[in-house]
């Protein structure tokens, strides 16, 4: 599976966004999705996960209350919500493809898109 992530840019603190990442290959249905996240100098985390049809999600607890993860399996696409954005959440943005786990933050991803940039100004 191929993984385009969009959506990223400049926004004030306080702010929203909101990532989107387009699957293209094998049957988008057959994988649970994720978002992580990395930051300069910082070691890539995980931000949210999402199971293979949608009804189980998982957030860092960082992120919990303000990031929200949803798919549409007839586009193929997971998108995340991101709202009230801190200077903290300035990262490159990841999505990415767990064909055998359940999205959740310890399953081994498989897929990586190539990034979104997010940037929060104070």
């Amino acid at each position: 599976v191929q993984l385009q992530a969009s959506g990223g840019g400049l926004v004030q603190a306080g702010g929203s966004l909101r990532l989107s990442c387009a699957a293209s290959g094998r049957a988008f249905s057959y994988y649970a999705m994720g978002w992580f996240r990395q930051a300069p100098g910082k070691e890539r985390e995980f931000v949210a996960g999402i199971s293979r049809g949608g009804g189980r999600t998982y957030y860092a607890d960082s992120v919990k209350g303000r990031f929200t993860i949803s798919r549409d399996n007839t586009k193929n696409t997971v998108s995340l919500q991101i709202d009230s954005l801190k200077p903290e959440d300035t990262a490159v943005y990841y999505c990415a493809a767990d064909l055998l786990g359940n999205g959740d933050p310890l399953s081994k991803y498989d897929y990586w898109g190539q990034g979104t940039q997010v940037t929060v100004s104070s």
